[in-house]
């Protein structure tokens, strides 16, 4: 039987998913990891909303050039949301690693922002 990666993840998060819920008073910080990039987004669960949302995307393309795809620059996306997250407000969150495990780049995004003021 041949293993689709995909779908194990997809599994993984639904999994997840079912004990992970984001609310008002804490809301869901959701992590998504491309081979290229890496996304995160502070989630309102409750009202369907994103309300503080970074990725590497946001880096100049100098910096993320000389960067690419690695730890530094998920520490550095992961430091960048938490700066935004503390001006809206928002300082606990429910850390939500995408059906990824949490080691490498999810790791590193979640060290930098704990580090950065935000609680988990």
């Amino acid at each position: 039987m041949k293993i689709n990666t995909k779908q194990t993840r997809i599994h993984k998060h639904k999994r997840v998913r079912k004990k992970v819920q984001g609310t008002s008073t804490k809301p869901r910080l959701c992590v998504f990891r491309s081979n290229k990039h890496i996304y995160a987004q502070i989630i309102d669960d409750m009202q369907g909303t994103t309300l503080v949302a970074t990725s590497s995307l946001n880096l100049n393309n100098q910096e993320f050039d000389k960067i690419g795809p690695n730890c530094d620059t998920s520490r550095i996306v992961g430091k960048q949301l938490a700066e935004k997250s503390i001006n809206e407000g928002i300082i606990n969150v429910v850390f939500d690693r995408g059906g990824k495990l949490y080691h490498g780049r999810v790791k590193a995004l979640a060290e930098a922002a704990k580090a950065a003021g935000m609680g988990f």
